[in-house]
């Protein structure tokens, strides 16, 4: 689960963005620069710990 959130995070934070975000926004347009930043971060973080996890599983 967190490889799949992980991969879209990384790949269409603006998803993430409409899904999560949008309704906030007086304009809802886009994403700041920042936010899509931090969101593919947060996906690379999500990605690595699913690997990680999976990788103890099998140890």
């Amino acid at each position: 689960m967190l490889i799949a959130v992980g991969l879209l995070m990384l790949l269409a934070p603006g998803a993430v963005w409409t899904v999560k975000e949008s309704w906030k926004s007086n304009d809802g347009t886009e994403p700041s620069d920042l936010y899509i930043l931090s969101t593919r971060m947060g996906g690379g973080i999500f990605l690595l710990i699913g690997i990680a996890g999976i990788v103890v599983s099998w140890l």
